[in-house]
């Protein structure tokens, strides 16, 4: 019955009928929901009420199975999934599993250091999986999450439709976006509200611009017409194939591959790249690369020229192309006293070369640098670059780049000179 029901529900609202008369509902669906927790969470029913599926009769049980109608039952209750969205939003539900945002949950999974993080932050969702958990999980996933205590990090959808309005005025606001979208390594609402979109866009929040004025938000670049499958053209990591014709940028290119692991110091490819092409976090063809790029330039493309559109993205390249020369010298420096026995190699790593993906608890003082350098100063230069950050761009990417260069290499010189690498439980002492 719940199927039929979200089945007529999909046909009525894409044809704008009100469901309300005709879905077959029962005469006591989710009634008995309601009145229970119009007492014991009150503000749950009320986001309920103001929300789409309150208007079309889609009620508790729809989402959350009958199971539960008891205070001592709460166990049984039916945690959403996009599975459950999918019967009224196949489309949205379609793209999305096609795009980065659905791969989340794999790629931090994927970390190796992860799973040396605190429980706290990992099962509480208060680190990572707090923002990762926009992820699909597979059945496996979810039932361990449900036996170490995760009953409610298992959702997708309501990452940016927040339960119960689900409202679709939350979703296409760039506040939507901002709780996962800022800080060390995410910083790109940072970046986007102190940009020029971001300041029209804030502007026409405040009614100071007009709604005909162009203001784009995050939605307008990177979920063109409503479209979930959410990916860039660089990819999050800023790397991709093939390598480029020059030959200088190849080569800093691969240094860097082999530091994620990618590549192993022979420039042969190695079992991580399967990985990375499970998480998407790269772009690995020249298609793949370019039907993004085609996006963007379309949608810059409706309030620029497309002259303009080109050579703004052009300088996001020639960005990235800067920062990893400058990356590429640091990880050789660090390589180079791995070879010669100066810093112990990762243990968890077969090759005596950095792995920027377990740096983030490195020993030493220096491979730390190496992994700040990477994560948070490369992220910023070319994602403040692509959103038009100014003081991102410079201030918190590029020069900070240029200082940690300097102090892996002072970092190094000082090694080689005592022969030994402090650690980082002594500060660099």
């Amino acid at each position: 019955m719940k199927q039929l029901r979200a089945i007529i529900v999909a046909f009525c609202l894409s044809f704008g009928v009100d469901a309300l008369a005709i879905a077959p509902q029962g005469a006591d669906a989710g009634a008995g929901c309601v009145e229970c927790h119009s007492k014991v969470t009150p503000k749950i029913v009320t986001d309920w009420q103001q929300s789409k599926h309150s208007q079309m009769g889609i009620s508790c049980d729809a989402c959350h199975g009958s199971d539960h109608t008891t205070s001592t039952d709460t166990a049984k209750t039916k945690i959403p999934t996009p599975e459950t969205c999918a019967p009224c939003h196949e489309t949205q539900v379609a793209q999305f599993k096609k795009g980065k945002h659905s791969m989340a949950w794999a790629s931090m999974e994927a970390m190796p250091t992860i799973h040396w993080q605190p429980m706290a932050l990992t099962e509480g969702m208060k680190g990572c999986g707090a923002c990762h958990k926009i992820g699909i999980k597979s059945a496996e996933q979810i039932v361990t999450l449900q036996k170490e205590g995760s009953r409610f990090g298992i959702a997708s959808c309501d990452a940016c439709h927040t339960r119960h309005t689900f409202s679709l005025a939350e979703a296409r606001s760039p506040q939507a976006c901002e709780t996962c979208h800022m800080g060390f390594d995410h910083p790109q609402w940072e970046m986007y509200s102190s940009s020029k979109h971001g300041v029209r866009s804030e502007l026409k929040q405040l009614k100071i611009q007009t709604e005909a004025s162009a203001a784009p938000t995050c939605q307008t670049c990177h979920m063109q017409n409503g479209n979930h499958e959410v990916r860039t053209a660089w990819g999050f990591l800023a790397v991709r194939l093939p390598m480029p014709e020059d030959k200088q940028w190849a080569a800093d290119r691969a240094t860097i591959l082999q530091a994620l692991g990618v590549l192993d110091p022979e420039g042969k490819p190695t079992a991580r790249l399967e990985v990375v092409k499970a998480a998407d976090v790269a772009r690995l063809d020249q298609a793949s690369w370019q039907v993004e790029r085609d996006k963007m330039l379309k949608t810059c493309n409706q309030c620029h020229s497309m002259d303009f559109a080109r050579q703004q993205l052009q300088y996001g390249d020639d960005m990235i192309k800067n920062a990893d020369h400058l990356m590429a010298e640091a990880i050789r420096i660090v390589a180079g006293l791995y070879k010669d026995g100066l810093v112990p190699k990762p243990k968890n790593y077969a090759y005596p070369f950095p792995d920027l993906l377990t740096f983030h608890d490195a020993p030493t003082v220096i491979e730390q640098k190496l992994f700040v350098m990477y994560l948070e100063h490369r992220m910023r230069t070319f994602q403040g670059t692509f959103h038009s950050s100014p003081d991102y761009a410079l201030w918190y990417g590029w020069s900070e780049m240029q200082r940690d260069f300097t102090e892996i290499k002072e970092l190094a010189a000082d090694i080689r000179r005592t022969g030994h690498a402090a650690t980082a439980s002594t500060g660099g002492q």
